[in-house]
């Protein structure tokens, strides 16, 4: 360990950390402009660079990448990474009451403590976490989707009707493309963009970003309401929580961070879930559910501290085993084979010093992504004086260019467009946009989990099911989720308000 931390207090290293953590800060607030697109962009810049501090400055673009989307999020309701759709339901909202640099605190220590989690797990226990990870199967997948697909009821305002509504539309835009066993194309119209499917980052961008931005021109204010203080929302100073704050951090954000790592573990999952996850899990275990949504710091801190903690546990199953647990580590897969580390057992006993130096620069780009967070924040806040005519010209531009930027392709624009109509038209109508987003996620990690079960069990999923104790759990989960959702939507509360 001590050799390890000489590693990573080498003056090169801190510097190529400090690059990845201000390079992955301006891209992850930049809506489209995600971490894996970054990672994938620099990473030839690791070729020339030696093996420890290249994994460090990856793994500092990813965490910090995945941090910067709630600035976007909170200021312009408009997340800069898929795994920030849901810091926009209570920052966006905090924003609005004249809390935004309150709100870029919360992020910014809840981002911290996820990611630290996640890292400390990748440290200590990695190798029977990873165990764990083999355990899961198409039909445990399944399960978690169908768990996941429970928080739908309660994306509702006070119509469950309209949540379950929006969450189908989400479900059936999933199914457009190849047919994952027989190759077959599905609802495509003849065109050969449309057979790999409806592309998740412009249509996110669309729904959230462009449907915002009509919904700003509209209404003709400024973050969305004239009544908002001009000089209470620009507060160029640190804001910190007071202590009941603290103490609501303090009870969420080990639960979601747990959770963020749980899931960064399970290959495929992402950010994009566990912050669903996280918020969902958070407001059900509050005393006042209603509120989320509202804008209140208990659902801003469980989705930043789920999905930071994800960057981190991803790494687990692929130091330990090969396998990636997200988009952005199978890019850094290709990183750790260039420079001739090969996943398994020896990174931990005949590489152990470079593995160990990973882990602690990942634990010090947390660290240093949190400090600079903290300092910056107070003077991102100013931004949301910018009048919203060029507000709105300003989303509009970063939501075509971040669309164009990841395929270079118009056609990513042209369902970017789309699905922006598709979303003001769900706002305009108070449908809500996050069910649907939802259902866009978790349909094809459902669909396949569901087909990939059948054929294992030739067709005897009861059987498959009950040897299965990790199902099991899972739907005994899912079944209280909807319990819970349908009672709290009787008593007249909402679980959460639409963005």
């Amino acid at each position: 360990m001590l050799e390890a931390l000489v590693l990573v207090l080498r003056p090169v290293t801190l510097a190529y950390t400090l690059f990845g953590i201000v390079v992955g800060l301006v891209i992850g607030a930049i809506p489209g402009l995600t971490a894996t697109m970054a990672v994938a962009l620099l990473l030839p810049l690791t070729f020339r660079m030696d093996g420890v501090s290249s994994l460090i400055m990856l793994s500092a673009i990813y965490a910090s990448a995945t941090y910067g989307g709630s600035y976007s999020a909170i200021l312009f309701n408009t997340p800069g990474t898929p795994s920030s759709a849901a810091t926009c339901l209570d920052g966006y909202e905090m924003t609005k009451k004249g809390q935004a640099g309150k709100a870029f605190t919360v992020s910014t220590i809840s981002s911290v403590f996820g990611g630290l989690i996640g890292a400390f797990a990748l440290l200590l226990i990695a190798p029977p976490l990873s165990r764990i990870a083999l355990k899961f199967g198409p039909l445990e997948y399944f399960m978690i989707a169908i768990f996941g697909l429970s928080i739908i009821g309660g994306l509702a305002s006070n119509n469950i009707i309209k949540g379950l509504l929006a969450g189908v539309l989400g479900l059936l835009l999933s199914i457009v493309g190849l047919d994952p066993m027989a190759a077959y194309p599905r609802l495509t119209f003849g065109s050969l963009y449309l057979e790999s499917g409806i592309a998740l980052v412009p249509a996110l961008i669309g729904m959230f970003s462009v449907s915002q931005a009509m919904i700003l021109a509209e209404s003709a204010t400024i973050i969305g309401s004239e009544s908002v203080n001009r000089e209470e929302t620009i507060r160029p100073k640190l804001e910190l929580p007071n202590k009941s704050e603290l103490k609501i951090m303090a009870r969420i954000l080990p639960m979601c961070s747990i959770i963020g790592t749980f899931i960064g573990i399970l290959p495929g999952a992402g950010g994009d879930i566990a912050t669903w996850v996280g918020y969902n899990e958070a407001r059900r275990a509050s005393k006042h559910p209603e509120k989320f949504g509202t804008g209140i710091i208990d659902g801003l801190a469980a989705s930043e501290s789920a999905n930071n903690a994800v960057c981190a546990s991803a790494m687990i199953p692929l130091l330990t085993l090969g396998i990636p647990g997200s988009n952005v580590t199978a890019v850094m897969l290709g990183a750790l084979l260039i420079h001739g580390i090969i996943p398994g057992r020896d990174l931990f006993t005949i590489q152990a010093t470079s593995t160990y130096a990973i882990i602690i620069g990942i634990i010090l780009a947390n660290l240093l992504f949190g400090v600079i967070g903290l300092i910056i924040s107070p003077h991102v806040v100013k931004l949301s004086k910018v009048p919203y005519q060029i507000l709105t010209s300003i989303i509009v531009l970063f939501a075509i260019v971040g669309s164009y930027a990841i395929n270079n392709s118009y056609m990513d624009v042209i369902v970017m467009t789309f699905f922006g109509l598709v979303g003001y038209l769900l706002r305009r109508y108070d449908f809500p946009v996050a069910a649907t987003i939802l259902g866009l996620i978790l349909g094809p990690m459902a669909e396949n989990g569901l087909r990939q079960a059948m054929i294992i069990s030739n067709g005897n999923l009861l059987g498959l099911f009950i040897k299965s104790p990790i199902s099991i759990m899972v739907f005994i989960a899912t079944v209280f989720s909807i319990i819970w959702t349908v009672k709290t939507l009787k008593k007249g509360r909402s679980a959460f308000e639409d963005l």
